[in-house]
């Protein structure tokens, strides 16, 4: 039960915010609190409080049953408003996270301590909305307004010594009790009289017209067709204004983007994300399994953004390859990239130097046997990962989970190279690794209840989005994939060029069409997988790789890249082949409308999903939403392709499916029967 407790440290007031697990401040909370710090302020012996929280949290933000419902006051922006009106300093003491109206309440405290791991940011543009208790109009005052910007429109957090440079904190707690460093703070801001720092009352820095231009220049570049994000620049923007007029300006936003679309979509999303981490038959006391070294075996793209992954989080990870030229590639890649990450995370020359020296290189794979957790991230040969996985058995210590980083290949026949399958478990990074949130975690038929939990805590750890799902060819992500892309191959035969469908599937929200995707990706990763299972589906793909065009590897694909460059450009070349496939066949190329080319892109996954889902390798719609919307750029604003269905109207979906299915002679378009169930339900997949 949320409890907001009043106690004192002497001639000064704790007021402790206990509200389980994340300290969110629900109406309860809110109403609580307001009478405490009421209390502290009204006690002629107190001198001067300090806002805390029980627990491992800072306030995490509002109280997720509350969004999208009517709220009672007091309102996050009423406690700031009250926090304003405060004759004695307030202190915010800052552990774990601060965000949204977490970090609203900490600025309108006159000073925030924070622990050195304490990360802190506004992450409401992620549902949709903007900050509505003052954030947009404090934070500039704070840091600026350029790294206002960043922070509310990207929705990211910043650590606690990245706060402390940018002005959001005042001092980071030297002892791991902050409590104590904010009261000690509290009684020397008492002591020696300083003046309190009220953020509203503090003057915005000159920001040129042309910040709030580009930046709107950038959203719309990198998060093309989320609303929230640009309304926030309007709202930071109006930080220039004087206080009380910004914050009209953020209340009205607010209130226009409550009542959008997007909130309600997004606001899906963020609870699909929630309820993909309840696996409904792993028990819930399970020990837990200490991770304290890791190991990955290979030093490719993939094996260098896992090992990445380790170090990013303080474990250190032995990278291990067979040869030592395609190690030393693999090194001087892994510190480019991490150079890169460094660059964007505002990383000093020492923590780079720090979490490089956690990855240890090695040329002989009994070095992974002290590790707890092993990722094999070999070639995409079923053969070869059976290999590894044999002398794995060997060399591992008893109880170190097996991990395999395949997309597509058999988990169960890599866990039966072992004697002890119930150890092995999948997990599909997608690339690039370091970068990219989702991850399916691929559960085989022997893989015990420990190691799938496990393996969650571990995904968490590495700040991940672990998804799982069952072990069959493809798992949900690329099975759902394939279907797409089979498709695609379809329109291109049936007189669609690559860059109707790219242009198509871009408008639809998508950051790149599947054509540019795959000439990014190389078209040869696919087309041998196709071969060794004896695919032919691909008239068109397999063409061009017998053409030898590979991609932007190659200089083409299904575009043409000149020197240096990353941007296709429609290739005359391209169009003859595909041309002689269509004469081959005999189809008479017809022009497909835009409009019919989402169609066919979309509904073949939602098709393919409901099978998935009936058989039960995709245990909820929200899954495989967040695994479309994390690892193939499904625009989030729509939800995800399970969402979108319902939206349109499950049954559109399912009588256009059928038209297609007898148009194009097509037995895989055919409604599922779960969806066939569910229209006769009068359901979606949601309702």
């Amino acid at each position: 039960m949320a409890e907001v407790r009043l106690e004192h440290a002497g001639d000064v007031a704790v007021i402790e915010i206990d509200n389980p697990p994340v300290n969110a401040l629900s109406q309860a909370v809110r109403v609580a609190l307001a009478a405490r710090l009421g209390e502290a302020m009204a006690d002629g012996t107190v001198k001067a409080a300090v806002i805390a929280c029980a627990g491992r949290t800072f306030v995490a933000g509002a109280d997720i049953n509350e969004l999208g419902k009517p709220r009672s006051p007091p309102f996050t922006g009423d406690i700031a408003a009250q926090l304003d009106g405060c004759t004695k300093p307030v202190v915010a003491a800052i552990h774990g996270t601060a965000l949204g109206g977490g970090l609203e309440l900490a600025l309108a405290c006159h000073w925030r301590v924070a622990a050195p791991d304490a990360r802190l940011g506004l992450p409401e543009v992620k549902l949709g909305i903007i900050p509505g208790g003052g954030g947009t109009q404090r934070l500039p005052r704070a840091v600026g307004v350029k790294l206002a910007l960043d922070m509310i429109t990207g929705g990211d957090m910043i650590g606690a010594q990245a706060a402390l440079e940018a002005g959001l904190v005042d001092e980071i707690a030297t002892r791991a009790d902050v409590r104590a460093a904010a009261i000690a703070f509290a009684r020397r801001a008492v002591a020696e009289k300083w003046p309190l720092k009220r953020l509203r009352d503090r003057a915005v820095e000159f920001a040129p017209s042309e910040l709030f231009s580009r930046a709107r220049t950038e959203i719309a570049r990198r998060q093309r067709g989320l609303e929230a994000p640009l309304k926030a620049v309007d709202a930071v923007a109006a930080s220039l204004k004087p206080f009380d007029d910004g914050l009209k300006r953020e209340q009205a936003i607010f209130a226009e983007l409550q009542r959008g679309p997007q909130f309600g979509t997004l606001r899906h999303v963020f609870f699909a994300e929630r309820e993909a981490a309840k696996i409904p038959d792993l028990p819930a006391d399970l020990p837990p399994r200490e991770i304290t070294q890791a190991a990955v075996i290979g030093a490719g793209t993939m094996g260098g953004g896992i090992a990445l992954c380790f170090a990013a989080v303080g474990i250190p990870v032995t990278l291990i390859e067979a040869d030592k030229a395609a190690l030393e590639r693999g090194l001087a890649a892994l510190r480019r990239n991490y150079e890169s990450s460094a660059r964007r995370q505002n990383l000093s020359a020492a923590e780079l130097d720090k979490r490089l020296g956690l990855v240890k290189p090695s040329l002989q794979l009994a070095h992974a046997a002290a590790a707890d957790v092993i990722v094999e991230a070999v070639f995409e040969d079923l053969a070869l990962k059976q290999r590894v996985f044999r002398d794995l058995d060997r060399i591992a210590k008893p109880g170190a989970i097996l991990a395999t980083n395949t997309s597509y290949q058999d988990v169960e026949a890599i866990a039966a190279a072992t004697a002890r399958p119930a150890d092995v478990i999948g997990l599909h990074f997608f690339s690039p690794a370091h970068i990219m949130r989702l991850v399916e975690v691929v559960r085989a038929k022997e893989t015990a209840p420990a190691v799938v939990a496990a393996s969650i805590a571990l995904m968490r750890r590495l700040r991940k989005l672990p998804v799982v799902v069952g072990a069959a060819p493809g798992f949900v992500g690329n099975r759902m994939l394939f279907e797409r892309s089979r498709e695609a191959d379809r329109l291109l035969r049936d007189g669609a060029s690559p860059q109707d469908v790219d242009r198509a599937m871009v408008e639809f929200g998508f950051p790149m069409g599947p054509f540019a995707a795959t000439d990014l990706a190389g078209l040869d990763i696919s087309w041998r997988m196709r071969k060794a299972r004896g695919i032919v589906e691909f008239p068109v793909a397999d063409a061009l790789c017998e053409a030898g065009r590979f991609g932007q590897k190659t200089g083409t694909g299904y575009y043409r890249y000149e020197a240096g460059s990353r941007q296709g450009v429609p290739d005359p070349e391209a169009d003859r082949i595909i041309s002689d496939v269509r004469n081959r066949l005999g189809v008479a190329p017809q022009p497909i409308a835009a409009a019919v080319i989402v169609e066919r892109l979309i509904y073949p996954l939602v098709n393919q999903a409901a099978r998935l889902l009936e058989a039960g390798v995709a245990l909820r719609p929200g899954d495989v939403d967040l695994i479309w919307i994390n690892g193939y750029g499904f625009p989030a604003w729509r939800g995800g392709p399970m969402f979108y269905a319902d939206q349109i109207g499950l049954e559109s979906v399912r009588d256009r499916l059928g038209h297609l299915a007898r148009e194009l002679g097509e037995p895989a378009l055919v409604p599922a029967p779960l969806i066939e169930r569910r229209v006769k339900e009068g359901r979606g997949f949601y309702a």
